[in-house]
């Protein structure tokens, strides 16, 4: 199906949503943003990303222009519109158009951009496992706000992608925080090693259910500092996000992971969290 936009409170085809050369988004990244995974038209822990999304747009001094409960009709009413079986919603918020000045417009309005495309998940062949190589973290002091300023992690993926691989692992300071466009899990002695939370990396919704079916599972949990020589003694690494779900790490640098095929661990977590998609949606 075509996609489906949403303009401060307007359906439109996608092709018609437009805004202005003056909006804070474009001139300045002035703005946040979130992505919602739909499965078979049900949008996956909606109120989760709602509660990030406020977050990050009150640590930005932005007025959240909807409450939750319309947040949820309009994302709602856009997929059924849309007619998205299996998608993911685009959800952008900029402090509007205003003249270009660094300060804050003493008056204007927020622009609220909605977008609904259809999408498949991990391929079979990601599924058997990636690759991923490190690179330096690049990026601001304040990742845990889920901001418009991507140019470090879109360079970050380019120069994966230009090494054979799928993702880029960051480090800052020797220190592990996560990828380019992922949280990052390790697995040693049959437990989970994860960066612990701080303002350099974002708190990812599916982190949080991954850590949860952990604990349901039987399996430890370590949230701490994650140094890079880690990575190469790893057991097992994957890959966790909206739209890539569990993903495991089979190619480090170009090296094996552990015996180069998904781990025990990484198969389980993978499984626990396509049954909960199913429990919460109806599809895995």
């Amino acid at each position: 199906m075509p996609g489906l936009a949403y303009l401060n409170g307007r359906f439109l085809a996608l092709e018609d949503a437009t805004v202005s050369i003056e909006d804070r988004g474009f001139q300045f990244g002035d703005g946040v943003y979130e992505v919602i995974r739909v499965y078979r038209g049900a949008p996956f822990r909606l109120h989760d990303h709602f509660l990030r999304f406020e977050r990050s747009a009150r640590a930005i001094a932005l007025p959240c222009p909807l409450s939750a409960a319309e947040w949820e009709t309009a994302i709602r009413d856009g997929i059924a519109r849309s007619q998205c079986g299996e998608g993911k919603v685009y959800v952008q918020l900029t402090r509007g158009a205003a003249p270009r000045e660094h300060l804050f417009p003493s008056a204007t309005r927020p622009t609220l951009v909605m977008t609904f495309r259809e999408m498949a998940g991990p391929d079979a062949s990601q599924r058997r496992g990636v690759g991923a190589v490190t690179l330096p973290d690049l990026r601001w002091a304040r990742c845990s706000i889920k901001s418009l300023n991507l140019l470090p992690n879109l360079l970050a993926r380019q120069a994966a992608n230009e090494a054979g691989a799928f993702e880029a692992i960051l480090v800052r300071d020797g220190v592990v925080t996560e990828g380019a466009a992922s949280n990052v899990c390790l697995v040693n002695d049959g437990g989970l090693v994860t960066p612990s939370l701080n303002d350099q990396l974002l708190a990812g919704v599916t982190r949080a259910v991954v850590l949860d079916l952990a604990g349901q599972l039987g399996i430890a949990v370590d949230e701490r500092a994650v140094r890079e020589e880690e990575l190469p003694r790893a057991d097992e690494i994957f890959l966790i996000g909206t739209t890539i779900e569990v993903l495991p790490v089979v190619r480090l640098n170009g090296a094996p992971v552990g015996a180069g095929t998904p781990g025990a661990v990484t198969r389980a977590i993978a499984e626990a969290f396509r049954r909960c998609v199913l429990s919460e949606t109806g599809r895995a």
